[in-house]
């Protein structure tokens, strides 16, 4: 035996430990050298996006008290109506079929669903898309765009104003677009989104109002550009920010995101997101399917006429395991779950034997 054979005896290591102890001294390497980058990492401001959300929601407040002061009933109302259609371009478009891939659509609905996610200004699919692919696959990290763990005021809004994470940047060349890259309705929207932004978020929103019954200028672009703009990105944004905060956890009570009803009302059926970040793939992205849940019924319509197929779901064996695995007990839907109280089912057997004797 040698001499170096014999020290490495002495220290109990065979020859079989020594690639894991190298291993081991990597993987601490690496932690250390990730733990300091994030330890180093201070977000600065980008003003100029500052400066745009200041803007937008300052200017919401202005539009809001036109409607109420000068600007006509109809003025507000096509704002309000165009904040509710333009919002099914997110929900069943950019989120469900370009993000999740959760069902497939022939051309005259993705060309549909692409002006109506156009008119809500909120960036191009594919970009929007990209992000949201991360945040699912790395949700609640610094590689998360909008970490909720960073706290409410960043999750819905400062994500958008500070400079990115540089886990973020990383992770973002690292998932796989092709299939967006494949769609030349997607690309198209992106090749030309500066003009398509010009025209179908502050011309066309402004113009008509204006054209059709005399709205003045002025209040038609801060109740139609500024306050139906602004309200759309921060019905999205409680997506990112209250339903990862408030709320139930029937389905995994390990993970941030939350039922949450509120949320889900306003953002056509985007607030039943524990369920959502459990079962990403499902195009329903809840399981009561179209209780407060337009954007399922949007899919579902389109379905029947065949331009939306291959329309992805959970079974409810699927859905009442992960309950039972890892919900908070909130999951009880009917007589027979597992969830339910002692007590309850005592109570509801004695009610049983009450029905029989009468």
């Amino acid at each position: 035996m040698t001499e170096d054979s014999n020290d490495r005896s002495k220290e109990g290591l065979s020859n079989a430990d020594e690639p894991s102890r190298r291993y081991s001294n990597f993987s601490k390497t690496e932690t250390t050298q990730e733990t300091s980058q994030e330890d180093s990492f201070r977000p600065k401001i980008r003003w100029p996006d500052f400066a745009v959300q200041l803007f937008i929601h300052i200017g919401c407040l202005y539009g809001l008290y036109l409607c109420l002061v000068s600007a006509k009933f109809y003025t507000t109302l096509f704002a309000f109506l165009t904040i509710y259609a333009s919002g099914f371009g997110i929900t069943a478009g950019a989120h469900r079929l370009w993000s999740h891939r959760a069902y497939k659509a022939k051309w005259p609905l993705r060309l549909i669903l692409v002006f109506l996610f156009t008119i809500t200004g909120q960036r191009h699919v594919y970009i929007w898309a990209l992000d949201h692919r991360v945040h699912h696959k790395y949700s609640e990290t610094d590689a998360d765009p909008h970490n909720a763990k960073r706290g409410f005021l960043f999750s819905h809004v400062g994500w958008l104003v500070l400079t990115p994470h540089p886990n973020v940047v990383e992770k973002r060349k690292a998932v796989d677009m092709s299939d967006l890259e494949a769609d030349p309705i997607v690309m198209w929207q992106k090749k030309l989104y500066p003009l398509l932004f010009l025209i179908f978020v502050i011309f066309l929103p402004v113009y008509i109002p204006v054209y059709y019954w005399n709205e003045t200028v002025w209040n038609s672009f801060w109740v139609n550009f500024n306050a139906r703009f602004c309200i759309t990105l921060n019905i999205a944004f409680f997506v990112n920010s209250v339903a990862h905060m408030w709320g139930q956890k029937p389905y995994d009570r390990y993970i941030s995101p939350v039922e949450n009803l509120a949320v889900s009302m306003a953002a056509l059926g985007e607030g039943w997101h524990n369920y959502h970040h459990v079962f990403p793939w499902d195009y329903r992205a809840g399981e009561l399917g179209n209780i407060y849940n337009p954007s399922t019924a949007f899919i579902d319509l389109f379905a029947k006429i065949g331009w939306a197929y291959d329309l992805k779901f959970a079974s409810s064996s699927m859905i009442s395991r992960r309950a039972q695995k890892s919900g908070d007990g909130s999951h009880v839907w009917g007589y027979g779950d597992a969830d339910i109280e002692k007590e309850d089912l005592e109570e509801l057997e004695k009610m049983k034997d009450f029905n029989k004797c009468h």
